[in-house]
C-alpha cells in the first residue's frame, strides 16, 4: 500500500503543477512619476509608501524636478496608485523626454513651460516622420555622407 500511495501522490502532484497557471515574472524596470512635492514631509511620505511596495529595489525623490524614480520589479500603474494614495491625486507617469530626443522640440504639443530644464513633453507632433524630407536633407549635408563634399 505504501508504494501505491506514494505513486498516486507523486502523479497527482506532478499533473497538478503542470495544470496550474504560473504567474508571469515582472521585469526589472524603472518607473518615473511626476508629482508635486512641496516639503520634507511630502517627500518622506512618498518615499516610505513606495519603498514598502513589494519588488521596489530603490526609490529616489527629486524635489526640484518634482520627480519620483522607482527601480525594481514593479508595475507602473501600481506605483502610480501608491503615490496617489499618499494624497497626491495629480500624480502622473513622467510625461517628459530629453530635449535631444525630439525632432521638433518647439512644436505645439511638445513645448511646456513647466517642464524641467532640458526636457520637453512627449508628443506625436514633435516626432519626425520616418523617411520624411527633413531626414533626406539632413543626410545630404552630414559628415557621415561621403558624397556631401560634391554638393557643397
Amino acid at each position: 500500500m505504501g508504494a501505491l500511495n506514494f505513486l498516486s501522490d507523486y502523479l497527482s502532484d506532478h499533473f497538478y503543477v503542470s495544470i496550474r497557471k504560473r504567474k508571469k515574472r515582472k521585469i526589472m524596470q524603472t518607473v518615473n512619476i511626476k508629482v508635486k512635492i512641496d516639503c520634507d514631509g511630502c517627500e518622506r511620505k512618498i518615499k516610505n509608501a513606495v519603498s514598502s511596495m513589494k519588488g521596489a529595489k530603490s526609490v529616489e525623490v527629486n524635489r526640484k524636478m518634482h520627480k519620483v524614480t522607482v527601480s525594481g520589479y514593479v508595475d507602473p500603474k501600481k506605483v502610480l496608485k501608491k503615490v496617489q494614495s499618499t494624497g497626491k491625486k495629480k500624480a502622473e507617469l513622467w510625461p517628459y523626454v530629453p530635449y535631444t530626443m525630439v525632432a521638433y522640440p518647439y512644436a505645439a504639443g511638445a513645448y511646456d513651460k513647466r517642464a524641467p530644464p532640458g526636457f520637453v513633453r512627449k508628443s506625436e507632433q514633435a516626432q519626425a516622420q520616418p523617411g520624411g524630407t527633413d531626414d533626406k536633407l539632413m543626410s545630404l549635408f552630414s559628415d557621415e555622407n561621403p558624397n556631401a563634399c560634391t554638393i557643397m
